[in-house]
């Protein structure tokens, strides 16, 4: 028989006879309360990815700009109604749908190499579940041949705007002639993929001449750069 643990307490038999009686530490009594197979400890959850801000907040700080119609946008596959346009069309209900194997893949290519600062995906799992990207791959390159991966995002029910920065190890903006952006896995094992919007952003550069305040409303930001 095992010794006991905790602090013996005295009872009496049928026969009178004293005999000690042992309560359960307080080890013992959260041994029996925790799960089977968990070892003593709380079962947990991953953290949900927390949505970022909306983009059209950094443009309006105007140190950012969004050059995603300077690019060429391609996509490994699509049904028919649910591609590029879906992506570019500032829609929150609308999307790219692929349809085909993975890994599902957007190409944005640019005619000259381009500064780039940030990326920003709009995910929505409320809506999406299945098809809802759970693992993202960020490549950047000269072209299809030597791509090379900047960034792996691990994505949890991500419901609004992933924020992906795109900088050097010196913490600088990239530059670059093609980003790729490949669908490696999704929720539940999904097959086929969503995307409600993607957005590229690249740095607005001081002025030469002196530094001026940022247009901030939409009516100075009309007239903040000649055309």
């Amino acid at each position: 028989m095992a010794p006991c643990e905790g602090r013996p307490r005295r009872l009496r038999g049928a026969g009178g006879a004293a005999r000690a009686h042992c309560a359960p530490s307080a080890a013992a009594a959260a041994a029996v309360a925790a799960p089977a197979g968990s070892g003593g400890k709380e079962m947990t959850t991953p953290n949900k990815t927390p949505p970022g801000a909306d983009p059209k907040q950094l443009e309006r700080t105007g140190t950012v700009r969004e050059i995603g119609s300077q690019a060429v946008w391609s996509l490994s596959s699509c049904k028919p109604g649910f591609g590029v346009d879906q992506l570019r069309d500032d829609n929150l209900e609308t999307y790219w749908q692929s349809d085909g194997s993975q890994p599902h893949l957007v190409n944005i290519q640019f005619r000259r190499k381009t500064t780039v600062k940030t990326l920003c995906i709009y995910a929505d799992y409320k809506s999406d579940e299945s098809y809802t990207p759970s693992k993202i791959s960020v490549r950047v390159g000269n072209n299809f041949h030597n791509l090379q991966e900047i960034r792996q995002l691990e994505l949890v029910e991500p419901s609004g705007w992933i924020h992906v920065p795109l900088t050097d190890t010196h913490k600088k903006p990239i530059r670059t002639f093609m980003i790729q952006i490949a669908v490696l896995a999704n929720h539940q094992n999904g097959r086929d993929t969503h995307m409600r919007q993607i957005k590229v952003y690249t740095p607005v550069e001081e002025s030469s001449i002196g530094k001026f305040p940022r247009c901030t409303t939409i009516d100075f930001m009309m007239y903040r750069s000649i055309r």
